[in-house]
């Protein structure tokens, strides 16, 4: 049994899968964005939203969010998607994007976007089976190691 929690971006769940996240990118790709870099306001609601994702024992496994990344084209990005690897495999992540695909939704974005790695084949996996199809990189100076994708949320998608 998972709960899906909305958290502040500071709170020490969060940010301690946010740095999970940030090592594990480090690890394999040798760089990554800081997780300092990232504006605390920009996950909060309306415009945006973070998820902690908890075990029945109260243990957080799993995070994610989105935020406003073109208001006037109603888009919203998809961010700081991360699973522990003891939670691996059970489709945490589907239930985390799920959720902020249809919150996202409900507070009228049309489109979503995101970026992940290149050798991240489990997200690549997630993202296109969850409806997202391949597009350039949106986020200028990007290095090749990244693959970015968008998805057309449907009407019914925030109900």
């Amino acid at each position: 049994m998972i709960r899906l929690v909305v958290r502040p971006y500071e709170d020490s769940d969060a940010q301690r899968l946010i740095q999970s996240l940030y090592a594990e990118q480090l690890d394999t790709y040798g760089f990554a964005d800081p997780p300092d870099r990232d504006v605390a306001d920009d996950y909060v609601e309306p415009s945006g939203m973070l998820l902690v994702a908890y075990t029945a024992d109260d243990e957080p496994v799993g995070c994610g969010g989105y935020r406003t990344y073109d208001a006037a084209a109603q888009t919203a990005e998809i961010r700081k998607m991360y699973v522990d690897p003891s939670a691996r495999g059970q489709r945490l992540g589907y239930q985390i994007l799920s959720k902020l695909e249809r919150e996202a939704a409900a507070r009228g974005a049309k489109q979503m976007v995101l970026e992940t790695g290149a050798l991240n084949i489990a997200a690549i996996g997630l993202y296109t089976s969850s409806g997202y199809e391949v597009i350039p990189s949106y986020v200028e100076g990007r290095r090749e190691t990244n693959r970015a994708f968008a998805k057309t949320l449907s009407a019914d998608q925030g109900c």
